[in-house]
């Protein structure tokens, strides 16, 4: 949208699109369909997404969340998260007998098997993204002897290389367009010979989310983004924010988290949220600032989005008699001590 007419009074710039994204949307519903056919527990590794307020009211539907899949009790059902995980993984989820449900984003996925058809092609592969990002883990491990990771232009000095003639980049899905593509052309200034990946790796949700950003950017006195701290899609939204001429900008899981010092001398609010964020936050967030008499909403659209996912596959077998079956493999023949919750 071109640059937009002032309203009189204060008002709000609301993104769209904003939220969850499909990635997103199925973990949370994968997560509640597997209490819902098996009941609790179901363990999941690491936060299904990265936002305080879903990770919650999960637990208090009985998922129970977990650092390292040897937490999980023998016999059990365990998810990987919208992250996605190593291959290593798998295999101490195998090795600890337990029934796997596999949620990770099929955008996260696709990354990690470009990572694989590269690697078997023997290619050096640049990872841009975060250290120590779930995501970035899990990517890394699906060929850690070829994967160097960049994170931001100031690493590109750093990078070494076998064969420059053989090189491919790839990245974190939730990254910022405009930093991935300065990283990109630092890379390609070192190694005039990089390739891309087969199709852009960066989220479309993440891009929509930033290009609505960058669209209120300049009309906004200030930009909150309802989301959480560790979430990296979120943080990057308020960069967008500022670097699109907004005069401040805040992450904030709450309404109750913005600071009334915030609103001094603020007449645009824009508003939106991070790809892991249920609506409910949004709109106590609008009506907050409707209580200070920003009540004139105006929608920024910058996409439509219609993408959505099937659920994981293993919704639709009993796991919790496949997990029964993997702990009477190794406690059949001998009789040993059986497994407990």
């Amino acid at each position: 949208m071109g640059r937009m007419t002032a309203s009189s009074g204060r008002r709000v710039l609301l993104a769209a699109p904003r939220g969850y994204c499909a990635g997103v949307d199925r973990a949370v519903i994968a997560v509640e369909k597997a209490l819902e056919q098996y009941g609790a527990p179901i363990y999941v590794r690491h936060e299904i997404v990265h936002n305080k307020y879903v990770v919650q009211t999960l637990e208090k539907k009985g998922a129970v969340f977990v650092e390292r899949t040897e937490e999980v009790p023998e016999g059990n059902i365990v998810m990987f998260s919208a992250h996605g995980v190593a291959p290593g993984v798998h295999d101490e989820a195998k090795q600890g007998r337990l029934a796997t449900i596999d949620a990770t984003c099929p955008l996260v996925t696709k990354v990690h098997k470009e990572a694989v058809r590269f690697a078997n092609e023997d290619f050096d592969i640049l990872l841009i993204g975060h250290e120590g990002h779930e995501e970035v883990i899990g990517t890394s491990g699906e060929a850690p002897d070829h994967i160097t990771l960049v994170d931001g232009p100031s690493d590109v000095s750093k990078v070494e290389v076998r064969d420059p003639s053989r090189v491919v980049w790839l990245s974190q899905t939730t990254l910022s367009v405009d930093e991935t593509m300065e990283t990109v052309d630092a890379l390609k200034e070192k190694f005039p010979q990089l390739i891309s990946p087969p199709s852009d790796d960066i989220c479309y949700a993440t891009q929509n989310r930033q290009l609505a950003v960058k669209q209120m950017g300049e009309e906004a006195d200030l930009v909150i983004v309802v989301g959480s701290k560790n979430s990296s899609n979120s943080i990057r939204l308020v960069e967008v924010a500022k670097l699109a001429g907004a005069g401040a900008a805040y992450l904030v899981d709450f309404a109750d988290e913005i600071d009334e010092a915030w609103m001094e001398g603020v007449t645009t609010v824009g508003v939106t949220s991070g790809a892991s964020v249920p609506e409910v936050l949004v709109e106590q967030v609008l009506e907050w600032l409707s209580g200070r008499g920003y009540e004139d909403v105006e929608l920024v659209k910058a996409a439509e989005e219609s993408i959505t996912f099937s659920l994981p596959k293993e919704l639709r077998r009993d796991l919790r008699e496949e997990a029964a079956a993997l702990v009477a493999e190794r406690t059949g023949p001998d009789r040993s001590t059986p497994s407990g919750q």
